[in-house]
């Protein structure tokens, strides 16, 4: 079954799940992205379309590539889990955290959820996404500690939101591409295969 958009649930508080049975949720239901927020809820959805990850690939694959040659953080794809400082579980649909950060974390935090907000995060909006909660969504991801930098990605319209903690974000109108720099240095994002 596909969603036309996110389901979003809540739990009563007695039924409230800690952070490893939230864990162990996500692992038994591996088809669907699921998200708790702040307030405990739970966001459920289905995996994109093929062509949203596809173009979801590409960023992460441009990401990745620059991550490897510059070799100062690591890269997560869309699947990745974190757990940020209000207890909201977010998975960005592609993300890097410098490994200074990283090797701050013991050993089974980075195989949970990890306790940490990435330095830069990217979301790409899917034809059934609205841009409101995701503009929701990166803003939650600049009041965390750590982070630096986020773009929201509307295919749609062929605009680019760029985040920074403290500022009003910033909207650009069919870039064809959009530097990274200082934050991920000499990072460009080629938009050319996104749109």
């Amino acid at each position: 079954m596909m969603l036309s958009s996110p389901i979003m649930l809540q739990l009563p508080s007695s039924m409230q799940m800690t952070d490893e049975q939230f864990f162990e949720f996500c692992q038994v239901n591996r088809d669907l992205r699921i998200e708790r927020n702040k307030l405990g809820e739970l966001s459920i959805m289905t995996p994109t379309g093929s062509e949203t990850g596809n173009r979801g690939g590409n960023i992460f694959g441009q990401l990745w590539v620059w991550s490897e040659q510059n070799g100062t953080g690591l890269t997560f794809d869309s699947s990745t889990g974190f757990t940020l400082s209000t207890g909201a579980k977010r998975s960005p649909d592609a993300s890097w955290i410098k490994l200074a950060r990283w090797n701050a974390l013991s050993k089974a935090q980075q195989e949970g959820f990890a306790p940490i907000c990435p330095d830069f995060v990217v979301e790409l909006m899917s034809p059934s996404d609205s841009l409101s909660p995701l503009q929701e969504k990166m803003a939650e991801y600049m009041q965390e500690p750590g982070v630096q930098l986020g773009l929201l990605i509307d295919r749609q319209h062929r605009q680019v939101y760029i985040y920074r903690p403290g500022e009003a974000a910033e909207c650009l109108d069919n870039p064809a591409s959009v530097s990274c720099d200082p934050v991920l240095p000499s990072f460009v994002l080629n938009l050319n295969k996104v749109w």
